[in-house]
């Protein structure tokens, strides 16, 4: 499947197989393929909470309006950024890049992020939102389905995940075999949503 049939067939999927099992080399292809998604400063902010304990699935149903793809997918991600990713051992995240890079792009990083709360989260936030479009089109790839969620309590989430203080969460993502038929799609004109040079 190319890249454009990907995007063409991915659907928040609803409804999944409760008995589909995905292998262990099929779950790692998947997470290895997504951490090459870019992000800011190659600091890969994401940490990615793998929810595999039946129980716990079951506590975050509760939390998230009761919707039955929290314990139905095969997988299911919590999508959380370490905020403070940007000041620990950043030099690692540049190792291999020529010294006259890594003497440029270090000190800028510190820059950037030091003293700006917020704009350490709107970077991490955005590189959560890349490497979960790469869970979702490689998951399609891979011939299955997902939906990406929002709908749940996130302090709720956070507490049963036994979240750090520096860490927050994005999204969850559900990846599984789908069942049944997806709603239909509904998509805005393309001249509604592009606006030329400027509003």
């Amino acid at each position: 499947m190319n890249v454009i049939e990907a995007i063409q067939q991915r659907r928040a999927v609803k409804a999944f197989d409760p008995h589909h099992q995905i292998s262990p080399a099929t779950r790692r292809a998947l997470l290895e393929n997504a951490a090459l998604t870019p992000s800011a400063y190659n600091i890969q902010h994401w940490r990615l909470v793998d929810v595999r304990d039946p129980a716990l699935r079951a506590a975050i149903r509760e939390v998230a309006w009761g919707q039955p793809q929290v314990t139905d997918a095969s997988l299911l991600f919590v999508l959380c950024a370490d905020l403070d990713a940007w000041q620990e051992e950043p030099q690692r995240y540049w190792d291999t890049a020529p010294q006259p890079v890594q003497d440029f792009i270090l000190p800028k990083l510190d820059e950037y992020y030091r003293g700006k709360p917020q704009v350490a989260r709107d970077e991490a936030m955005r590189s959560l939102g890349l490497i979960g479009m790469s869970l979702m089109l490689i998951a399609q790839d891979l011939g299955y389905a997902s939906c990406p969620m929002d709908g749940f309590d996130f302090d709720a989430v956070a507490r049963l995940i036994h979240l750090p203080d520096h860490y927050a969460i994005g999204f969850m993502v559900a990846i599984g075999k789908a069942t049944g038929e997806s709603w239909p799609r509904e998509r805005l004109p393309i001249d509604s949503l592009v606006v030329p040079d400027h509003f």
